[in-house]
């Protein structure tokens, strides 16, 4: 029987998944494998090289350096988030990533991104550390118009949210049969139609299938989290969400927020930590 962990993206919401990961790596909770989406790749990475507390600290540390995050960065580069000082430097000589236990750690972990060209998620299994696969969680976090389309294999890559928000169902047919679903939006939370896909259409005018996935966005994140309802209902899997809407935006430049934020998902995760080790059959 595999146990898997679903991490939801959402930009800097993503700070609660850190709190939430952080606390069950820190009482011993083990996964067979993971997936992430956007943030929830950038960030759940973490999970697999074992390093608690690193999402926060790096996020605090670098969070008001408009080499990180800024529209200086955008207009310079197109990506919002610097490509290069994120993903490489960062992980590479600022605050670093544990390449060797990554690579060593038997737990599968996927990241989920968008085919710019047809509209539809591609998964991608990170299973060693190095440039390429960092490149791959660059692409499942890197956001229409504020991000350079990736280039990986031959794909046009761009932020998996757009095709597969929640990827539940992809680990279920990959025969994880518990899953543990961290959302960053409230359970009673509804999805509404958006108007940017609209506004961003003349810019992506050369992807149509990306303009139509990013019209249907909402209908498919509905979707999903009726489909996650009926399997937490069956007993295959275990939801945590916030309490309420979380007091961030996608971008944040004040680490005292992002420390809230963070604080938040910790304290969720330890009200349900004794449900979540009862649901994976963990001793106390």
């Amino acid at each position: 029987m595999k146990y898997g962990l679903v991490m939801e993206g959402g930009a800097m919401r993503g700070m609660f998944t850190a709190g939430v990961t952080d606390v069950f790596m820190e009482n011993g909770i083990k996964f067979d494998g993971a997936v992430g989406v956007s943030a929830g790749a950038a960030f759940g990475c973490n999970y697999k090289s074992n390093q608690p507390g690193r999402v926060i600290r790096y996020n605090t540390r670098f969070c008001r350096d408009k080499r990180f995050c800024s529209l200086r960065t955008l207009l310079r580069t197109g990506d919002i988030f610097g490509a290069d000082f994120c993903y490489h430097e960062i992980p590479e000589k600022l605050d670093v990533f544990d390449f060797r236990t990554f690579s060593k750690s038997p737990m599968e972990f996927y990241v989920v991104c968008t085919d710019a060209e047809t509209g539809k998620p591609v998964y991608h299994k990170c299973m060693k550390a190095d440039y390429n696969e960092l490149e791959w969680i660059r692409a499942s976090a890197s956001m229409p118009v504020v991000s350079k389309v990736v280039e990986i294999g031959g794909k046009k890559l761009l932020d998996g949210g757009i095709s597969d928000s929640i990827p539940l169902k992809f680990m279920e047919k990959s025969d994880y049969v518990k899953n543990v679903v961290i959302l960053t939006q409230p359970r009673d939370f509804v999805k509404p139609p958006s108007s940017m896909a609209r506004r961003m259409k003349p810019l992506l005018r050369k992807y149509p299938n990306l303009i139509s996935a990013m019209n249907n966005r909402h209908k498919m994140y509905n979707a999903e989290l009726k489909y996650i309802r009926h399997s937490e209902k069956e007993g295959r899997a275990f939801v945590i969400a916030p309490p309420e809407k979380l007091p961030v935006g996608h971008i944040e430049h004040n680490p005292d927020v992002l420390r809230e934020v963070y604080r938040i998902g910790r304290n969720t995760a330890n009200k349900y930590l004794d449900e979540v080790k009862e649901f994976l059959k963990i001793n106390s």
